[in-house]
């Protein structure tokens, strides 16, 4: 990577006339801009630098693209907050933060909050800017303020039609175009009525009417995922999450994922928590990813291949759960060799074969061993009874940390 050196400034609509001092200077002493074709408009005129557009697909070129402009005086141009779900932190990361000066500007959620009267620390703030939609189920709850960061005019739309099919149907909408700009607009309506058509430019306020929606701690309803029978039951579920005990920004692999019910719960404890379903069965995976997608977390990644022979090539994780495939040569051996020093490794049994397998690895490697029981009361005749379930065996242990 070349020396390269850049100054990001964040541009709002209002264009050149919202820019501070500090951010006029910059693009007027710059020998070159970059930035989207609307931000590089604004400032058309402004600026006898060369102006150049991102190339497209953006992310995959980057580097080698501001390669080309090594040793000259560089600005890149960004809507709103550049740090905000924004360019400067993309930069960052391709350049370091030694290499990358910021120039802010308000972002369009403190805008959109100043425009409702929201108080910002009480908002829900969802992106889907080049994400998928579905991330805004898992925070889809009654009353519940959201602002969804939008990807374009049709946005709106396809937001309003998921909060149908969600049962929030009653969920007043607001959207603000261009906010700042001399074109500002807002349009209200309710997502079950929702026609208007609106610019590019935008973000969508919910005031969320509807469904309670599904809770944020562990042990999710059974039926809240599709299944055949291949699911760790809510109780069990709740006790696992508890050992896994997800931290944000931590990368789980899920193996034997079944459901992927370990996996979906472990990313809604944080939108920053990752998770690797392994799964062996092609039409359980497809599962997978339809239940991560209906629970708001279709990034969860699904790799369909039988342990240990799959995990070779991913990511090393900081967490494993191991929920099916324990009896089988080679896997638990891989997941202990695989988990990094320090992380957690955890593993459920119900068969005597796999009991013993935990009972042996907890002889090798310590840990703890859990069993739980859970029944649940059913119909006897005119009367209740408990109906058990089959007990579950939970061996939780923490990796070593190699020694400095």
């Amino acid at each position: 990577m070349s020396g390269v050196e850049v100054t990001v400034v964040g541009v709002g609509a209002d264009g050149w006339a919202g820019l501070t001092d500090p951010a006029r200077a910059a693009i007027t002493d710059a020998e070159v801009v970059l930035g989207g074709r609307r931000q590089l408009d604004l400032v058309a005129g402004r600026t006898t630098a060369e102006l150049v557009a991102w190339p497209s697909p953006m992310l995959p070129r980057l580097a080698a693209f501001l390669d080309g402009f090594a040793g000259r005086r560089v600005v890149a141009l960004a809507s709103g907050d550049p740090m905000f779900y924004g360019l400067g932190g993309t930069l960052v990361r391709v350049l370091g933060t030694e290499r990358v000066r910021v120039i802010g500007h308000p972002s369009s959620v403190s805008l959109a909050c100043a425009r409702l009267g929201w108080p910002a620390d009480d908002v829900e703030v969802v992106s889907v800017v080049g994400r998928p939609l579905d991330r805004l189920r898992r925070v889809l709850a009654d009353r519940r303020r959201i602002l969804v960061l939008s990807a374009g005019a049709d946005t709106p739309a396809e937001i309003a039609a998921l909060l149908i099919e969600a049962g929030f149907g009653a969920t007043e909408m607001t959207v603000l175009e261009q906010l700042g700009g001399p074109d500002e607009r807002r349009v209200d309506g309710v997502a079950a009525e929702w026609t208007a058509e609106v610019d590019p430019l935008n973000i969508v306020a919910l005031q969320c009417r509807g469904d309670s929606g599904l809770g944020e701690t562990p042990g999710l309803p059974d039926d809240a995922y599709q299944h055949d029978g291949q699911l760790t039951k809510r109780e069990v579920r709740a006790v696992t999450l508890a050992h896994l005990a997800p931290r944000p920004g931590e990368l789980l692999w899920d193996v034997g994922a079944g459901s992927g019910s370990i996996g979906i719960e472990w990313m809604r404890a944080h939108p920053s928590c990752r998770a690797i379903a392994i799964e062996a069965d092609p039409g359980r995976a497809t599962v997978i990813s339809a239940n991560a997608a209906a629970l708001g977390v279709p990034e969860l990644r699904v790799v369909v291949g039988r342990a240990p022979e799959s995990l070779s090539g991913l990511p090393q994780p900081d967490v494993i759960f191991i929920g099916g495939g324990l009896t089988r040569e080679g896997v638990l051996p891989a997941c202990l060799a695989a988990v990094r020093p320090g992380g957690r490794i955890v593993a459920n049994a119900v068969t005597v074969e796999s009991e013993a397998a935990l009972a042996a690895a907890h002889a090798a490697h310590g840990g703890r061993l859990v069993r739980i029981s859970v029944a649940r009361a059913g119909p006897v005749g005119g009367f209740h009874g408990w109906r058990p379930a089959m007990p579950v065996t939970i061996w939780s242990a923490t990796r070593p940390t190699e020694p400095a």
